[in-house]
């Protein structure tokens, strides 16, 4: 059987090419979520590199969209890529968990074991006594790791389960105290300004 015969065949047509077009776009749209949350991590140098490939694969898939307007399974292979990808990249962010972030954490009382707690872990933490509608609370700052993120939100419901808190991403942060036990990682080198 000849490559051409390959390719006009019902089976390429109607099977093969669809899984085709869907695995490109899940592929390219998934990249295009990761260099999306790269660029707002600042990771300036890595983006452009995730583009490349990602505009490459899109055009693949676009083009025999537009060559085959008459398969209607091919733009629902293209929808469903799209769908999928941007789930796919965004749980392949999560797992990468880079950057860092800012929690708020407000509570009327034990206040002093969460604190311990965050800085026993090595992390920098600032207090500042407020007044809620219910009376007096303590505001709770830390900036830490994407990565520790779960654990520490983990301690803080163990220790505190009613504590009232935020979580902001925080895109530069300068002499932050953060352990010294972790590595940074490789893309640290990417980012703005390193």
């Amino acid at each position: 059987m000849s490559i051409e015969n390959i390719f006009n065949s019902d089976i390429f047509k109607w099977v093969i090419l669809p899984i085709l077009i869907f695995t490109a776009r899940l592929v390219d749209v998934s990249l295009g979520t990761i260099r999306i949350i790269f660029i707002s991590r600042g990771l300036k140098y890595i983006a452009p590199i995730i583009a490349f490939f990602e505009i490459n694969i899109w055009l693949i898939a676009i083009s025999q969209i537009i060559l085959n307007l008459n398969n209607p399974l091919y733009s629902i292979s293209y929808a469903s890529g799209f769908a999928l990808g941007n789930f796919i990249g965004i749980l392949i962010e999560e797992k990468l968990s880079l950057g860092t972030v800012m929690i708020r954490i407000i509570i009327k009382h034990d206040s002093d074991k969460i604190i311990e707690c965050l800085r026993c872990k090595k992390y920098g933490v600032t207090a500042i006594d407020a007044k809620g509608n219910n009376g007096d609370v303590k505001i709770i700052f830390a900036v830490i790791r994407r990565s520790d993120l779960k654990n520490i939100l983990d301690d803080i419901k163990h220790i505190h389960p009613q504590a009232f808190y935020t979580v902001e991403d925080v895109r530069t942060v300068e002499k932050a105290i953060f352990p010294m036990n972790k590595p940074r990682g490789f893309l640290r080198f990417y980012r703005k300004g390193k």
